[in-house]
């Protein structure tokens, strides 16, 4: 998705802003991630404020609602939402700004006790009941082997993308971000989706099911519905990495693969 600076909004969409958070004194593009027009930090006279937008017409502005929607729910190592408008054609979310880095999931990484602390904390959470957002049951229901999709079912608030750019270290402390897809499941999802991540980053498969075992709902969870997740997660990323076959989807389509044999053993 292409980005535009803050100063190139329409005057109204600015101005919904303004009365937010008062005279902009400075704005700066973020380069990162792919899902937002508009990504910027703002220095106002009220303070710092980071500012991710999408057009209102854009297929992907229901994700951004969500995004908005779930907010409230979400613990305190998820960056704090301060308002949300709908103006001039986008939809504009306003956050507390984070002065951080994306998390390193490298072997022998300090910050992957961070990382488990930010997913303790939302292994806790159980998701909203009056939010429209995906259920694992539905996500999952394409690539789970026959007769095992009702492992997936739970009440659990799930982020279940722990790609290295939607988690920042800032203050000591890992921070969990990007929430376009809440999914509310079982527990043990998220620690398999984190698992296949830290693989991806040079991991072995044993090494990343050991850390997954850190966690209860992941240590508790029947072999068999790990070997079902093992299987839905390799046919998922088989899937992606046929529809688009650039390197890192391969590489993840490949990671998937060892992930559902090594889980298969257990």
């Amino acid at each position: 998705m292409s980005r535009i600076p803050f100063d190139q909004l329409p005057a109204d969409v600015r101005r919904a802003v303004t009365d937010k958070t008062g005279a902009v004194r400075q704005s700066v593009t973020m380069t990162g991630g792919m899902n937002s027009g508009i990504a910027s930090v703002l220095e106002t006279e009220t303070g710092s404020v980071f500012v991710k937008g999408i057009a209102s017409d854009h297929p992907q502005v229901a994700a951004q609602r969500r995004e908005a929607a779930i907010a409230p729910h979400l613990p305190a190592s998820c960056p704090r939402l301060y308002w949300h408008r709908e103006a001039g054609g986008w939809s504009i979310l306003g956050y507390e700004v984070l002065n951080g880095r994306h998390a390193d999931y490298s072997p022998g990484s300090p910050d992957l006790a961070l990382v488990a602390a930010a997913l303790t904390e939302l292994q806790q959470v159980t998701a909203p009941a009056d939010i429209g957002i995906k259920d694992a049951v539905d996500r999952w229901a394409d690539y789970a082997p026959p007769g095992t999709l009702q492992y997936f079912s739970g009440d659990t608030l799930l982020h279940t993308d722990f790609a290295p750019d939607n988690v920042l270290i800032a203050d000591r402390r890992a921070c969990l971000i990007d929430w376009a897809w809440p999914t509310r499941g079982a527990a043990w999802i998220d620690p398999g989706a984190l698992a296949l991540r830290l693989m991806d980053a040079g991991h072995s498969a044993e090494d990343a099911v050991a850390f997954a075992s850190h966690f209860p709902s992941w240590e508790n969870a029947d072999p068999q519905v790990l070997t079902a997740f093992g299987a839905a997660t390799a046919a998922l990323w088989r899937e992606i990495a046929e529809e688009n076959p650039t390197p890192w989807k391969h590489g993840m389509a490949e990671q998937a693969a060892k992930l559902r044999d090594i889980l298969r053993q257990r």
